[in-house]
Order: structure tokens, then C-alpha cells, then sequence
């Protein structure tokens, strides 16, 4: 995928942004910390099969933990370093989130999560999914998976550590900054059609 390169002549503050990103509603928009535009394809059907498992499997714990916020890859995020993402799945502390205003929350939200996963579609480089991975660890996120179902591959990603990588794990657990949140990866590997 190639980044939309603005003139620098245009520079487009976070609220111009979120304006251009209502204006284009279909389109699934990040921005880099460079200010390029990326525009991403709609998900195929395995892709989007994954993610609802995903996104169901966090929220569900998130539920029951009520410590936190789950958040689907619609979410965008804005981060300390200028970037704006977009997570296929994030995770924010509640406390870290009633220190937003009402206007903020309606709008990207002004942080890095504290747990994201990205979740790779064949189209995706895996090099490009770890350099973001890498972006949000260095933003403030405390955990990040990175999964690959076609090679049934996991990447487990912490701040300051070595990037752990598991050949098709059952469960990941999410301790300690997600207690007790078990992901059960065979039901994301499966598309079940």
C-alpha cells in the first residue's frame, strides 16, 4: 500500500482530520506520523471473520473485567508521536479514559491503548504490521499481538523485550496487563465457512 502524499503546504490538524475521515466514511483511514495518508482496502471475508471473533472474545472479557474499554478496528487512535491508527483491536484502562473530555471521546481518542492486536489479511506485509506494532510499544502501549493466520503465527510484543514469536498457540493470555483475558487463537485461525 502506498501513502497519500499531501503537498506541505497541507498540514492537517487532528480536528481537520477526523473532519476529513467523516467526509469519507467508506474508507478506512490512518495517518502516519509523518502526516502521509493510508487508505485501506475493506477486509475480505476470512479477514473479517477474524476480526469479529477477535474484537467478540475481547469485549466479552472486557465485560466481565470492567476495568477497561475494548475497542474494534474503526477506533482511531491518536498518538503522542502525531500518528493516527487504527488497531484491528484495542484496549484502553478506564481510568485512563475518564480523563477525557466529552469531545475527545467522540473523536479519535487522544492516546495509545494499552493492549493492541493487529491481525494480518493476505494482503499485509508482515514487515509493515511489525514497524506499527513497534510504533504503539514506543506510543505508550503496554502489550501487542500480532497474528498471522496463514502461517499460523503469533507475535508477542512488551515494551523493552524481545519480540516472542509462538508457532500456532491454542490460547494467549493477556497477564499482566490483561488479567485473567485468555484469546482462544484456534477460534480465529478457524473462519468456520
Amino acid at each position: 500500500m502506498e501513502p497519500l502524499r499531501l503537498p506541505a503546504v497541507v498540514d492537517l490538524r487532528n480536528d481537520q482530520f477526523f473532519e476529513f475521515c467523516q467526509l469519507n466514511r467508506d474508507w478506512q483511514i490512518e495517518r502516519t506520523a509523518e502526516g502521509d495518508i493510508l487508505i485501506m482496502a475493506p477486509a475480505g471475508g476470512e479477514t473479517g471473520s477474524r476480526s469479529a471473533e477477535l474484537i467478540t472474545q475481547l469485549r466479552a472479557w472486557a465485560k466481565c473485567d470492567k476495568t477497561g474499554v475494548a475497542f474494534d478496528s474503526s477506533t482511531g487512535f491518536e498518538l503522542p508521536n502525531g500518528a493516527t491508527r487504527s488497531p484491528d483491536a484495542a484496549w484502553v484502562r478506564k481510568t485512563r479514559l475518564r480523563t477525557l473530555t466529552a469531545e475527545q471521546k467522540r473523536k479519535f481518542l487522544p492516546l495509545c491503548p494499552d493492549f493492541v492486536v493487529e491481525l494480518l489479511s493476505p494482503s499485509d506485509r508482515l514487515s509493515t504490521a511489525q514497524k506499527k506494532m513497534r510504533e504503539y510499544l514506543e506510543n505508550g502501549a503496554h502489550l501487542g499481538w500480532l497474528l498471522d493466520p496463514n502461517n499460523r503465527l503469533v507475535y508477542i510484543c512488551r515494551p523493552r523485550m524481545r519480540v516472542r514469536r509462538l508457532k500456532d498457540p491454542k490460547t494467549l493470555c493477556g497477564d499482566p496487563v490483561l488479567p485473567g483475558f485468555s484469546l482462544y487463537v484456534g477460534e480465529i485461525w478457524e473462519t468456520g465457512f
